[in-house]
C-alpha cells in the first residue's frame, strides 16, 4: 500500500470503512487516518465527502461489473448457462470475508433521500446490472419480461444473503431462475 498513488490508497481506505461500517458512521477523520494520508493531501483529491463517497461508489460499480462480466464470460458455452452463472458468481461474492451486502442499496438506504448524486450512482449501478441481464437473456432466447423476473431473483438473493448471511440464497435463487428460463424458453 506505501507505494500505491494517494488516490488510491484514499479509495482503498474509503471503501473498507465506508462498505464494512456505513458511510454516515465513518468522518473523513477516520479516512485520513486508514489512508495515511494527512488532512490536506485528502482534501486536494477529495474536496468534500459527497466526492468521496461518489467516487468510491463509481470504482466499487465498475469492479464488480467488470468481476461478475468477466466470470460469466469465462464459463462459455450457451447463453442459458451464461445467465444461471451470473447466480454462481453472486455465490461467490456471498461467501466473501465481511460481505455486507449491496453497497449501492446500503448507500442510497443512509443518503438516498438526501444525496442526488448517491442516489444517480445506486440507480445506475442497478440499471447496467440490469441491462446486463437483459443481455444475457436475449441471447438466450428468452422473452424480454424474463430479464426483469431474472433481476428481481437475484436482487432479492442479495437481500437475502445480507440480511440473513446465508449465501445459499444464491444457489436458490439460480434454481428459481432455471425454472423461470426453462418456463420461458418453452413457450
Amino acid at each position: 500500500m506505501e507505494h500505491e498513488d494517494p488516490r488510491t490508497r484514499i479509495l482503498d481506505a474509503a471503501e473498507e470503512l465506508f462498505y464494512g461500517q456505513g458511510i454516515q458512521a465513518v468522518g473523513m477523520d477516520a479516512v485520513r487516518t486508514a489512508s495515511g494520508m494527512t488532512m490536506r493531501r485528502l482534501y486536494q483529491h477529495f474536496p468534500s465527502k459527497n466526492d468521496l463517497v461518489e467516487a468510491y461508489l463509481l470504482r466499487r460499480d465498475g469492479r464488480w461489473r467488470n468481476s461478475l462480466a468477466a466470470h460469466v464470460s469465462g464459463v462459455g458455452g450457451p447463453p442459458r448457462d451464461q445467465l444461471l452463472a451470473v447466480f454462481d458468481w453472486l455465490g461467490l461474492w456471498f461467501a466473501e470475508p465481511g460481505f455486507r451486502g449491496c453497497a449501492f442499496v446500503n448507500s442510497f438506504g443512509e443518503l438516498g433521500a438526501t444525496t442526488p448524486v448517491v442516489a444517480a450512482v445506486a440507480r445506475h449501478h442497478k440499471e447496467e446490472f440490469s441491462g446486463f441481464l437483459a443481455g444475457l437473456t436475449e441471447a438466450a432466447g428468452a422473452p424480454p419480461a424474463t430479464a426483469a423476473h431474472l433481476t428481481l431473483l437475484a436482487e432479492g438473493a442479495i437481500t437475502t444473503a445480507a440480511v440473513h448471511g446465508d449465501p445459499t440464497a444464491a444457489a436458490d435463487a439460480k434454481e428459481a431462475a432455471r425454472l423461470l428460463l426453462d418456463t420461458a424458453l418453452a413457450s
